[in-house]
């Protein structure tokens, strides 16, 4: 039961944060491309992929703080979901090329983030 309410509690964080981000991101950037979503999700693997190691290998975090922040702070902050609606709809659009430079942009880079966040964590 614990888990599931550190669950639910970082989820509704997560929510959050993800909101308020993609916000600030686009009222900077502009919303003709979905960089709060591209934001949002380059930070959350290298968020992921850092605590992964920082709390397990490092910490030896319990399972209530690993529920928390990794399955419902970043659960609920990275937007796959939201990238491939926005994705479709730059298809339905006409913006191929802008559809396509999104799926690669974010694979690649959310990618590399998580391998950055686990070569800092492990460097600590």
């Amino acid at each position: 039961m614990t888990q599931l309410l550190a669950i639910a509690a970082g989820g509704a964080l997560g929510a959050l944060l993800r909101y308020w981000t993609s916000v600030a991101v686009h009222n900077r950037l502009g919303a003709g491309f979905p960089y709060g979503t591209l934001t949002v999700n380059v930070l959350g693997s290298l968020l992921m992929g850092f605590l992964y190691i920082w709390l397990i290998e490092r910490m030896a975090a319990g399972p209530a703080l690993r529920a928390f922040l990794m399955i419902g702070v970043l659960g609920a902050f990275t937007t796959f979901s939201t990238f491939s609606m926005e994705t479709l709809n730059l298809l339905e659009s006409g913006q191929a090329g802008r559809a396509l430079a999104n799926v690669l942009v974010s694979v690649t880079v959310c990618i590399a983030a998580a391998g950055v966040g686990v070569l800092a964590a492990r460097q600590l």
